[in-house]
């Protein structure tokens, strides 16, 4: 992109790429090494795929996930630790009682007793969005920039350039030392043009990574009670029948209550069928599973990440597949020393979960760090 000569002209260590996880906790590590930091996120909020809300679809400290909700401390002790190390309180996913299974429309439902399993799921009380606010309290609020695309990175000799576009289509300048992007490999390069280009083989590797939660679409039903747990149910089945293909209690921990199903429509077809149709269809899925007390719930919230462009590409319209972990270096070529990657797909280990997240953002802070060049 050219310059038009009218936009502000800005500098910092390091730009980070996405005010999610990853790039907040990257940024609380680098700012309290004494390293600057500029934020930079399309969105009008902080948080990325986590979004918590009250049952009228608000932003709450106090709410339902409409994006990453569970983590397991037992086997992912580097997100157990963060939030242990930040103070925040979590409670066990509820799955006491019954468990059905629908296998196919025209026989009943089965109903089973589970086998315990460990490690169980724990959720944050209040919450995942409460993790954001905690890691955002590390980060010095005027580092951060929303409604600010990075459309533009030019490497020069004194480091990288990027250019961004704001809300308003306004263009703006940052010179950074180093770029964190903290954003799904796939987003990165759809979005963002770099010059030099990146390895082709670089390119083709961002592209084939999925992006976790872009296909999905959740469905949640709230109630004034969870009714089901009376009748011994734990709230968890499973379907092959759908719309769901798996629904689980999504109670709050101060006892607000709900029901949350993965909707198995393909986003194509979501979109063709329409909010009002999936909504009636996944009622009566929830009322033939739950009893017809789950056909009335007080309101109900549908969260398409599909249809989420700062989220999903072209590409993710279909079902993602499993993200394999790799050690292997995301950038390569007069890049690698410049740009570091540190979406949670980019995870060596638990790539695409809250755990990743955390772990991609230390392992980019840590190697920015050790290089003792900002």
């Amino acid at each position: 992109m050219t310059a038009s000569g009218d936009e502000r002209m800005m500098q910092t260590d390091v730009a980070i790429i996405g005010a999610g996880v990853a790039g907040l906790r990257a940024a609380g590590m680098l700012q309290k090494a004494g390293v600057s930091c500029a934020i930079l996120d399309a969105r009008d909020r902080i948080g990325g795929r986590i979004v918590t809300v009250d049952a009228d679809g608000q932003p709450s400290e106090d709410g339902f996930d409409l994006g990453p909700s569970w983590f397991w401390p037992g086997t992912q002790p580097d997100i157990g630790r963060l939030v242990e190390e930040l103070g925040l309180a979590s409670f066990l996913q509820h799955s006491d009682g019954d468990v059905v299974f629908e296998r196919m429309a025209r026989e009943p439902s089965h109903r089973f007793r589970p086998i315990n399993q460990e490690p169980q799921s724990r959720r944050l009380v209040g919450g995942s969005a409460t993790l954001i606010r905690a890691l955002a309290a590390q980060v010095a609020p005027d580092s951060i920039r929303l409604n600010t695309r990075v459309i533009e990175a030019r490497l020069t000799d004194e480091g990288a350039v990027l250019t961004t576009l704001d809300a308003d289509g306004r263009t703006d300048i940052l010179h950074a030392m180093r770029i964190v992007a903290a954003l799904p490999p796939r987003l990165l390069a759809a979005h963002v043009q770099f010059l030099p280009a990146q390895r082709a083989d670089t390119i083709v590797r961002w592209q084939a990574t999925p992006t976790w939660m872009a296909p999905h679409a959740k469905f949640f039903a709230f109630y004034d009670r969870p009714f089901w747990r009376e009748a011994g149910l734990s709230g968890t089945a499973q379907s092959m029948v759908g719309p769901m293909v798996e629904m689980h209690d999504a109670t709050t921990a101060t006892g607000e209550a709900a029901l949350m199903g993965f909707i198995g429509v393909p986003a194509e077809q979501r979109a063709a069928r329409g909010e009002a149709d999936l909504t009636a269809a996944c009622l009566a899925q929830l009322a033939r599973i739950f009893g017809a007390e789950a056909q009335a719930p007080q309101a109900t919230l549908i969260k398409d990440w599909a249809a989420d462009p700062l989220t999903a590409t072209s590409a993710d319209r279909f079902a993602g597949g499993y993200i394999a972990p790799s050690d292997r270096p995301w950038v390569a070529g007069p890049w690698a020393q410049h740009l570091f990657l540190a979406g949670s797909e980019t995870s060596a280990v638990e790539p695409g979960y809250l755990a990743g997240a955390v772990m991609a953002a230390e392992r980019a802070a840590r190697v920015i760090l050790s290089t003792g060049q900002v």
